[in-house]
C-alpha cells in the first residue's frame, strides 16, 4: 500500500494535491504519508501477532522526529546505530528500554550514553567490542545487556552494498564461533548480561527464501544459547523489500495479484505465514528491525524541471534536485519510479536521462528511461523516497537541505524547515 495516486488528473498524497504544495513550499521537497507508515507498521505487527514479538523500527531509514513520534505513539520499538539516533528517539518520545543499539563502531561516549539511558540491548558485532563494552560498563559499575550478532553466511542475493549476512561482510561474528564466545563471555565478562542473539542478512530482500534459510540455520544455535545461557530474545533483523510502484497503480497492493506467482514480490502476510510457525515454539521474544519496509513507499521527493538539453546521443531533463538530496541512484543504483505531478494525457513515452545540478557525472536519477513527457517548469515526483532519502542527504556543493512535510489525511505539516544559506555556515569559524 502507498498513499500516492492520481485524482482528477493530479498526483495526491492521501488527500493533499502535491502540485500546489510544491508551488507553495518550493522544491526539492520531501513529502511523507503518515497513513502509509502506519499501515505498514500495523500490518507487520499483526503478521507476527500470534507470538511474543516487537517491531523495532530502524531509525537510519528515516530519522525525522515526527516520523519517530508517529511510530512511538503506536507502540514501536527502535533499532539505532548511533548515539545521535538514540537522542532523536528520546526527543520524539520513544522509550530507551525498547531500543537496541547496533553498529560495528560504537564509541565510548555512545556506550556510556546508552547505558545511562537504559537501552534494552547492545547488538555487539565482534568479540573485541564485547570486551570493550564489559570494560566500560565495569568502570561505571553497571551491567550492560548484550546480544552478539551472528553472521549466518547466507547470501541475500541483493546489491553488494546492502548485503550484510555473508562471511566476507564486516558485520557480525562467524556462525561457528558464536557458541564458544557466549561460553567464554558468560564466565569471564562480569559486567555483561547476555540477553539475546541478533542477525541481519541484508536489505531489500524480495524473496522469502533467504529469510527461511537463515532462520532455519540459526534455530539450533539459538535453542542452545537459551538452554545454556538463558537468553530471552532473538532479533531476526530487517531487510524486507518493498515494491517500487508508480502512482499509476491503484495505490494499494492488490495490483500484483494478477502477476505470475514467481514474479510476485514478497508480501508481509507471506513473511508472517512462513516464519511464525518456525519461531512460535522457541519460547523467545522475537525482534524485527524493519526500516525501508515501514517508510520506503511512504515518501516522495518532488523536484522541478529546469531545462531540457537535447544532444546528438541523449535527451537530458535537468531538475533542481541532486544526488545530495537523494543519493541512492548514484550510490548503489537504487531505482525510483518517476512520474509527473500532472497526469499525462497520453501513454506516449520518451527516452531521457533525468539529471541534477551537482558537478558530478554520477548525479542522475535515471538514464535512458522511457518516461511521460514533461517540460521545464513542470514538477515530477521521485517515488519510494521515504527511506534513505533525506536520511542520507548532504550539503554537497553547498546546497541547503530540502524541506520535509508529513501528510495526514487532508493536513500537510512542515516537519523540517528548508535550510537557508545562513544555516549552511552555522558553526563554522
Amino acid at each position: 500500500m502507498h498513499g500516492f495516486s492520481y485524482k482528477n488528473g493530479s498526483l495526491y498524497c492521501e488527500d493533499v494535491d502535491l502540485a500546489p504544495l510544491a508551488a507553495e513550499h518550493g522544491t526539492p521537497l520531501y513529502v511523507y504519508s503518515a497513513g502509509t507508515i502506519l499501515d505498514h507498521y500495523t500490518r507487520l505487527d499483526a503478521a507476527l501477532g500470534s507470538i511474543d514479538h516487537e517491531v523495532a523500527y530502524a531509525v537510519k531509514a528515516n530519522s525525522n522526529l515526527s516520523v519517530l513520534r508517529l511510530l512511538a505513539n503506536h507502540g514501536a520499538g527502535f533499532d539505532i546505530v548511533s548515539g545521535g539516533e538514540l537522542f532523536r528517539v528520546i526527543k520524539a518520545g520513544g522509550d530507551p528500554a525498547h531500543c537496541t543499539f547496533a553498529g560495528v563502531g560504537k564509541t565510548r561516549e555512545e556506550i556510556v550514553y546508552a547505558l545511562e539511558q537504559g537501552i534494552y540491548s547492545f547488538n555487539v558485532e565482534s568479540e573485541e567490542e564485547l570486551h570493550y563494552l564489559n570494560e566500560v560498563a565495569g568502570e561505571l559499575g553497571m551491567i550492560a545487556p548484550a546480544a552478539v550478532r551472528v553472521n549466518p553466511n547466507v547470501d541475500a542475493k541483493t546489491h553488494k552494498y546492502i548485503s550484510t549476512g555473508k562471511s566476507e561482510n564486516k558485520f557480525g561474528v562467524d556462525f561457528g564461533a558464536i557458541a564458544d564466545l557466549y561460553e567464554r563471555a558468560s564466565k569471564d565478562l562480569k559486567h555483561i548480561k547476555l540477553r539475546g542473539l541478533q542477525m541481519h542478512i541484508g536489505s531489500q530482500l524480495t524473496s522469502i527464501a533467504p529469510f527461511i534459510e537463515a532462520v532455519e540455520k540459526v534455530i539450533p544455535l539459538v535453542t542452545e544459547l537459551k538452554a545454556r545461557h538463558g537468553i530471552e530474545f532473538w532479533s531476526i533483523g530487517g531487510g524486507i523489500g518493498i515494491i517500487y510502484p508508480t502512482a499509476l497503480a491503484s495505490g494499494t497492493a492488490d495490483w500484483w495479484e494478477n502477476q505470475p506467482e514467481d514474479e510476485r514480490p514478497l508480501t508481509i502476510e507471506r513473511y508472517g505465514k512462513e516464519l511464525v510457525p518456525r519461531l512460535k515454539d522457541l519460547g523467545l521474544k522475537i525482534l524485527l528491525e524493519p526500516g525501508r519496509y515501514i517508510v520506503g513507499n511512504a515518501g516522495v521527493l518532488i523536484t522541478k524541471c529546469l531545462y531540457e538539453k537535447k544532444g546528438s546521443a541523449k535527451t537530458f531533463k535537468i531538475v533542481d534536485a541532486g544526488m545530495n538530496d537523494l543519493i541512492r541512484p548514484a550510490l548503489y543504483e537504487g531505482h525510483h519510479e518517476i512520474v509527473p505531478l500532472v497526469q499525462p494525457a497520453s501513454d506516449e513515452l520518451i527516452k531521457v536521462d533525468v539529471v541534477g545540478p551537482i558537478c558530478e557525472s554520477g548525479d542522475f536519477f535515471c538514464q535512458d528511461r522511457p518516461l511521460p513527457e514533461f517540460q521545464p517548469g513542470d514538477y515530477i515526483a521521485l517515488m519510494s523516497a521515504g527511506a534513505y532519502g533525506f536520511a542520507m542527504a548532504s550539503n554537497y556543493n553547498s546546497r541547503p537541505l530540502p524541506e520535509e512535510i508529513l501528510v495526514e489525511g487532508a493536513t500537510a505539516t512542515i516537519v523540517r524547515k528548508r535550510q537557508t544559506l545562513e544555516d549552511l555556515i552555522e558553526g563554522e569559524l
